[in-house]
């Protein structure tokens, strides 16, 4: 979108989660294998990227992703899930917090009053600001 690539679908999850906590990681789980797409296939045009951020809104998500230890709490997602957490420890990923306030994603999934699309519409790169 804009000047940057984008890569965006939506999808029923079909993992039962439990909390949001899990719904968030699946759901970065799935944009690190975008990304990890995306980042070879533009090898094939000669740009090489190094570290791909994620961006999470889900502090309890990021913290499951960094963490390499089990949880009793955690101990029952599936272990296709923590293909998040090995990228992460991997170097390839990096997974950074995002506030809400600035979560552009927002946008395709939330309604929102007038002020917060304007600003996460300018976010998108795909107009300027009108005054």
């Amino acid at each position: 979108m804009g000047c940057c690539l984008t890569s965006w679908f939506s999808k029923k999850q079909t993992a039962l989660v439990v909390s949001t906590t899990e719904a968030e990681y699946v759901s970065a789980g799935k944009a690190c294998q975008q990304a990890l797409w995306m980042k070879q296939s533009l090898i094939d045009y000669g740009i090489r990227l190094d570290d791909i951020p994620i961006m999470c809104d889900n502090k309890g998500a990021i913290d499951l992703s960094k963490n390499p230890v089990q949880h009793s709490q955690t101990k029952h997602i599936e272990i296709r899930h923590h293909f998040l957490r090995d990228n992460v420890q991997k170097g390839s990923i990096s997974i950074e917090k995002v506030t809400s306030e600035d979560n552009i994603a927002d946008i395709l999934t939330k309604p929102l009053k007038r002020e917060p699309f304007n600003y996460l519409r300018l976010g998108l790169g795909m107009m300027e600001q009108i005054d």
